[in-house]
């Protein structure tokens, strides 16, 4: 094998090299881009989901929003009436939330 022939072989299998790290580049491109389209499909529809849940969870808020009428208060001050109301809730284990109270009056 003459100088020139070494060389060509040699330039041959360089460029058999080069061509395959190449066409293995444009494919990881090609496999990346494929897996960022299916991720992109996925969180598109969980992002539409959490903000559908937000929404939800928005008007749930709204609705926690309720009064239960109006409290008369005859000879107590609203600071006695918080804590009568707030004994009232402990003593018998029911949140102070589902508690209705209409009138709170002192005994003489």
């Amino acid at each position: 094998m003459t100088l020139t022939d070494s060389l060509l072989v040699s330039l041959f299998g360089i460029g058999v090299v080069f061509a395959v790290l190449i066409f293995l580049s444009f494919f990881i491109k090609l496999q990346s881009a494929a897996v960022n389209f299916i991720a992109n499909k996925n969180t598109a529809a969980i992002k539409e989901e959490i903000k559908a849940q937000e929404v939800m969870g928005e008007q749930a808020d709204n609705d926690t929003g309720w009064t239960s009428g109006e409290l008369k208060l005859m000879g107590v001050d609203e600071k006695t009436a918080a804590m009568i109301m707030a004994i009232v809730s402990d003593e018998s284990k029911i949140p102070l939330s589902e508690l209705q109270f209409k009138s709170i009056r002192a005994l003489d």
